[in-house]
C-alpha cells in the first residue's frame, strides 16, 4: 500500500452521536444469505487473482464456498480444495446486500473465525451507489499476514482531514490498537465485533474481542443503545474540510475476500511476510496457483450482521437507461438528488490500490439523507457492459 497515510484515531476524535437506534435488518442463522446479491464474475476491481462465483456455484457447487452451518453461523471462503493451473484463477466469494441504508444506521458485524493467509484480503465494508461519489466505509480490511485491522473510509473530492486527503488510493486510515482484531489472534479469541456508526455529524467504528463486546450489545433485541459503548477505534467527524452529510449517501454492506490484487499482491507488500522473489507476480506464484492448501485458513465465519437505524427506510438501486436510482422501500420516490460524476455504475474498491482511485472527479454527487430517491449517473464507457452488478 504504498499511498496509505496511517492516522490516528485522537486526530478524528469527535464524540459518537447518541440516538435511538431501532432494529431494521438481521442477517443471521439460516437465512443469513438472503438479501444478499452474488458478484459472479472475476474480480475486476481491485485486480484480484479470484473468481467470485455466482450464487447458484457457490451455495451448490463443490466445493461449496457460501453456506450456512448447524450451529447457525455463516461462511465464505476461498476453495482450497481445487488445483489451478497457470494462468487461472481461483474461486471466491463476494456479496453485497440488495438494501442502501442511509445516514443515522449502525452495522454489527460478529464474526467468529477471521479469514487470513499469504495472499488473502478479506474486507467488510460498505459504498455507495455510485462510488466514489457516495462514499465508502472500511470496516475489517487487512491482507496476508499483517497483525491488525486497517480502517478507512474513501470519498469523492472534497474530505481532507489532518490533511489527508481521503479521496486519494488508501483513503484516511486508521490502524486498530486494540489485540486480536485480525489473523490466527482474532480466531483464537473467540472472533469479536465491529460497530460502525454513521452519521452525518462523522461516521464511529467500534472493535471488541469477543470477551469484551458491551453488554447493550450482547443482551440488544430490537434496538440499539451506543452510549456505553466508549472511544471509537477510527472516527471520522464532520467538519469544514470534510462534510459526511454531503459527501456520503446511502450504503450497501459488502463481504469479500479475495487474493494478491491492487494490496495484497504488491511486492513491497507480499513479500516482507510471505516471501518470493519480489516480483510483479510472485504473490500469484506462490500461493494462487497449484494445490489450495495455501487456503484452509481463508474462510471468515459469522455469526451475523445487523443494522439499526433511526428510521425504517432502506433503499434498493435500480438500471434506467445511463441513471442508476435508489428508491425508498417504504414510499415512492418524492425527491431526487442527481450527481454529476461520469463514473460507471459499478462498485469499485478504492482502499490500498496502488493507483489512484478510478472513477473520481465527480464532486460530492451524494444526496442529503432526507431525499426518498437518489439518481447517479453512469457513463457510457465499455464497462458498462458488464459492470452494472450492484456490489
Amino acid at each position: 500500500m504504498r499511498s496509505a497515510i496511517i492516522l490516528a484515531s485522537t486526530l478524528f476524535a469527535v464524540g459518537p452521536t447518541f440516538a435511538a437506534y431501532n432494529l431494521i435488518k438481521d442477517y443471521s442463522g439460516a437465512n443469513f444469505f438472503d438479501g444478499w446479491q452474488f458478484y459472479g464474475n472475476y474480480d475486476n476491481l481491485t485486480n484480484g487473482d479470484v473468481v467470485y462465483l455466482d450464487q447458484t456455484n457457490a451455495t451448490q457447487g463443490s466445493p461449496k464456498l457460501a453456506y450456512t452451518t448447524d450451529k447457525g453461523t455463516a461462511i465464505i471462503r476461498v476453495d482450497n480444495e481445487t488445483v489451478v493451473p497457470y494462468n487461472e484463477k481461483r474461486n471466491s466469494i463476494r456479496i453485497a446486500t440488495t438494501d442502501f441504508f442511509p445516514i443515522s444506521s449502525v452495522f454489527l458485524f460478529d464474526a467468529v473465525h477471521m479469514a487470513y493467509g499469504c495472499s488473502v484480503w478479506p474486507s467488510f465494508w460498505t459504498s455507495g451507489a455510485n462510488w466514489p461519489a457516495a462514499g465508502e466505509i472500511d470496516i475489517l480490511e487487512a491482507v496476508n499476514l499483517m497483525p491488525a485491522n486497517q480502517m478507512a473510509i474513501h470519498s469523492a473530492n472534497g474530505c481532507t482531514i489532518n490533511g489527508a486527503n481521503c479521496t486519494d488510493g488508501a483513503g484516511c486510515t486508521v490502524g486498530e490498537k486494540k489485540p486480536n482484531s485480525y489473523g490466527d489472534n482474532f480466531s483464537n479469541a473467540g472472533g469479536g465485533l465491529w460497530a460502525t456508526q454513521f452519521e452525518t455529524t462523522g461516521i464511529n467504528i467500534w472493535f471488541w474481542s469477543r470477551a469484551d463486546i458491551p453488554a447493550s450489545i450482547t443482551s440488544a433485541t430490537n434496538s440499539i443503545d451506543v452510549s456505553d459503548w466508549g472511544t471509537p477505534s477510527a472516527s471520522y467527524s464532520t467538519s469544514s474540510t470534510c462534510d459526511i452529510g454531503k459527501l456520503f449517501g446511502p450504503q450497501q454492506l459488502i463481504l469479500d475476500i479475495t487474493l494478491c490484487g491492487d494490496w495484497a499482491g504488491v511486492p513491497s507488500v507480499y513479500t516482507p511476510s510471505c516471501g518470493g522473489d519480489g516480483s510483479a507476480n510472485a504473490c500469484y506464484i506462490n500461493s494462487v496457483i497449484n494445490e489450495g492448501k495455501a487456503y484452509n485458513d481463508a474462510w471468515l465465519e459469522m455469526n451475523y450482521v445487523k443494522v439499526f437505524a433511526t428510521s425504517d427506510d432502506t433503499f434498493t438501486a435500480s438500471l434506467s437507461g445511463t441513471s442508476t436510482v435508489l428508491l425508498s422501500a417504504n414510499a415512492g420516490p418524492t425527491s431526487s438528488s442527481a450527481s454529476s460524476a461520469s463514473s460507471a455504475a459499478t462498485t469499485t474498491k478504492g482502499s490500498n490500490s496502488t493507483n489512484s482511485s478510478p472513477n473520481t472527479g465527480g464532486g460530492s454527487g451524494a444526496a442529503a439523507a432526507s431525499p426518498r430517491m437518489y439518481l447517479a449517473f453512469a457513463a457510457g464507457t465499455a464497462l458498462s457492459v458488464f459492470t452494472w452488478m450492484l456490489l
